[in-house]
């Protein structure tokens, strides 16, 4: 059995932003890809963005940044 690591899980109320937060990531090289949410967290969509722990804070201003609409930014053993 793999050993759980945490990660942070960035959950959202729709496919469509979960989406647009996967392409926007890509150009400006966010390390993460989208993954079907934990059984842990509740989410509307069904899929989450999944990147490392380390990658938190540089996460958090992207998200300023980018002004993009999220449901929720977690903490999560995956």
């Amino acid at each position: 059995m793999r050993k759980k690591e945490k990660y942070i899980v960035v959950t959202f109320s729709s496919t469509t932003k979960a989406m647009e937060m996967e392409k926007k990531c890509k150009n400006k090289n966010i390390p993460g890809r989208l993954i079907p949410v934990p059984e842990s967290i509740a989410a509307g969509c069904g899929m989450c963005w999944c990147t490392k722990l380390e990658q938190k804070e540089i996460l958090e201003q992207f998200l300023k940044e980018e002004n993009l609409s999220i449901q929720n930014l977690k903490e999560c053993f995956i």
